[in-house]
């Protein structure tokens, strides 16, 4: 069998106001997979050898329907076996699943001879969070695969706008051991929101997108600025408002929550600022009895790649 290894990044989704339909790459976090495929032969087996706890059974891991969504276009039988080699943790709220199902994809691809494009293995990754979030969603899986940051403009088709990230971003993420699940971060949301807010809202991604596409880091921190999920989740996470004030204090251009949470995101202009920022986040946890894993770099504009 031919087999090759593969890295896809950690992602954030969300980005505050790009609620659904942005998100962004992280550089330094990600998983990394072993790929093997055999053409005229069928089947898929995935070992995880990543010590993190994963589903046994293949057909719960995000893995399988991906795959399946990728073999169903190619339209030949492949027998493929994949090995989990590294693993964001489950529940990370930095798109762990994302990353299983974006490295998974790309490395099959790129042992089919490329038959799809990026854009297309967006959409078979989609089928992977579909099994963990009932529908499928593009906001982790783009990035994971397209690197830097992505809009996604609609789902009938998908279109999805790659967008470039200047070369003075960085960013810290917090997660902190305590458990909101997707379900139920869902369901605080109102149904219905003001017009004014969606007005404050639609403002807000047109900054984000023009602050990006100009390289204005400035004008990216004072676009992310979320009045229609944060207020409502932002209760799920201890200390949120204090902690958002000393996250700012250490200058830090914006601070949201990463995806439903727990976990939490700041940007920053400079490594140093993010490296003050995650320690910060770890001390306001600590400091309410809470542990807390941190992760500080910059945000790539890479995406899923082989690794020699």
């Amino acid at each position: 069998m031919k087999h090759i290894k593969v890295f896809a990044p950690g992602t954030v989704a969300n980005l505050g106001c790009g609620f659904d339909i942005m998100g962004l790459t992280l550089d330094g976090v990600g998983d990394r997979i072993e790929v093997a495929a055999e053409a005229g032969a069928s089947g898929l087996a995935i070992r995880n050898e990543s010590g993190k706890r994963l589903p046994e059974k293949p057909e719960d891991n995000v893995i399988t329907p991906a795959v399946a969504a990728l073999l169903e276009a190619y339209g030949k039988p492949v027998r493929v076996e994949i090995t989990i080699l590294e693993k964001i943790a489950p529940g990370s709220g930095i798109g762990s699943s994302a990353a299983s199902s974006a490295a998974a994809v790309y490395g099959l691809n790129e042992l089919l001879g490329r038959p799809f494009s990026a854009e297309r293995l967006v959409e078979f990754a989609m089928m992977g969070e579909a099994l963990i979030g009932g529908t499928p969603h593009a906001d982790n899986v783009g990035p994971a695969l397209l690197g830097g940051v992505v809009l996604i403009r609609g789902y009938g088709p998908l279109d999805i706008i790659h967008l470039p990230v200047p070369d003075d971003f960085f960013y810290a993420v917090a997660h902190p051991d305590i458990v909101v699940g997707t379900k139920e971060a869902r369901e605080v949301l109102p149904r219905e929101i003001p017009m004014a807010h969606a007005v404050t809202q639609w403002g807000n991604v047109g900054g984000l997108v023009a602050g990006l596409a100009l390289g204005d880091v400035a004008l990216i921190g004072r676009s992310m600025h979320d009045v229609v999920a944060e207020p409502y989740r932002k209760g799920f996470i201890p200390g949120y408002d204090r902690l958002k004030e000393e996250v700012l204090s250490e200058g830090a251009l914006a601070m949201n929550i990463a995806g439903s949470g727990p976990s939490v995101f700041a940007l920053a202009a400079e490594g140093s600022v993010s490296e003050r920022v995650a320690e910060r986040m770890k001390s306001h946890f600590a400091g309410l009895g809470i542990g807390c894993n941190i992760y500080a770099g910059r945000v790539s504009n890479r995406g899923a790649r082989i690794e020699e």
